[in-house]
């Protein structure tokens, strides 16, 4: 009789193990997410899960688990699929296959446009250290303008982290990407340090509307730095006008005197003006060689470069003065008059 009894027994314990581990978890239609705090162990969410009537028996899940030499979790939002049973749960959480967001930082963007961007991506956690540009700088360890020191790029994250995690994330970055850059530079570059060449690179980011220009473009500007020319690109201008900028490059803010104008100071100004993406740091870094100290929009996203200015007047007579209907010039509005 003990024998039966002791078969019956370990007959029920086995279905019941069955029953609390492979049938599927009483889970909505849509999955389930669920949020693994720091510190949390296996017990704890099998208990809170548990109680939602989720899982069955945590006694069977936890013994799985030790089995499996899966006792160990790891914190962070997880999205668990309908169908799942309790041994996909604790692999699950084991693995740490926890959800993962993105957020895009575009190249041509301001510092204070990534910022923004970063703040409002989902489930990011705002920080005051994060809170505005002059913060975020300290934090970085930055003094002075943070414009063009973190890199354009898409950033993989874990629900929970901050403004600031993603922040220094996207500094060190633009530091392994400009250092090394900087190290298989071309020679006889007007560049006494990476970060001037920076901020040509942001200057050459600005005004490329296609991505063929952009050591063209580079070579005007190092060619006329070379000369002892001024810059004279729109760019910087409209950077310099900051928020008082409604869109409309006037005549008269190109000679406003601020430290950007470079049509009144001569050199590059005193930071970038957008994040540059590699390309245009590579460009920046190898200019192309040629005569041309002139470009102008062509009205199609691509310029007309002249190497004396006689060819750069009639370039413009042609393309900016008499504009076409589907006339456009990326990626700003308004083109070099020089």
């Amino acid at each position: 009789m003990l024998f039966f009894l002791g078969v019956a027994g370990g007959a029920a314990a086995f279905w019941s193990a069955q029953h609390a581990l492979v049938k599927p978890l009483s889970l909505p239609l849509n999955g389930l997410r669920m949020d693994v705090e720091s510190g949390s162990n296996l017990s704890r969410v099998l208990n809170r899960l548990h109680e939602q009537g989720v899982v069955r028996s945590p006694v069977w899940v936890r013994l799985y688990a030790r089995i499996k030499e899966q006792g160990s979790i790891h914190p962070g939002e997880y999205m668990i699929p309908a169908g799942s049973n309790a041994m996909d749960l604790v692999a699950r959480l084991h693995r740490g296959d926890v959800t993962r967001y993105r957020v895009t930082l575009v190249e041509g963007w301001t510092f204070q446009q990534a910022l923004a961007q970063i703040r409002n991506a989902k489930r990011i956690r705002s920080t005051q250290d994060g809170e505005t540009v002059a913060s975020a700088a300290a934090a970085l360890g930055i003094e002075g303008n943070p414009e063009g020191r973190i890199f354009p790029d898409t950033y993989v994250y874990r629900s929970g982290s901050s403004d600031l995690d993603l922040l220094r994330q996207a500094h060190q970055r633009m530091e392994n990407v400009l250092a090394e850059e900087w190290q298989q530079r071309a020679e006889d570059l007007p560049y006494n340090n990476p970060y001037e060449a920076l901020i040509m690179a942001s200057i050459v980011e600005k005004e490329t509307g296609v991505p063929w220009e952009r050591d063209e473009i580079a070579g005007v500007f190092v060619r006329r730095l070379g000369k002892g020319m001024r810059l004279q690109t729109d760019p910087t201008v409209i950077y310099g006008l900051g928020d008082s900028y409604d869109g409309n490059l006037r005549r008269s803010h190109l000679r406003a005197a601020t430290p950007y104008n470079t049509y009144v100071i001569s050199g590059m100004p005193p930071t970038p003006i957008a994040l540059p993406g590699r390309e245009a740091i590579r460009a920046a870094m190898h200019p192309k060689a040629g005569e041309s100290l002139y470009f102008v929009a062509k009205g199609d996203g691509s310029h007309h470069f002249s190497a004396t200015l006689s060819e750069h007047n009639r370039a413009v007579q042609e393309y900016q003065l008499k504009r076409r209907s589907d006339y456009r010039s990326a990626p700003v509005e308004a083109k070099n008059r020089d």
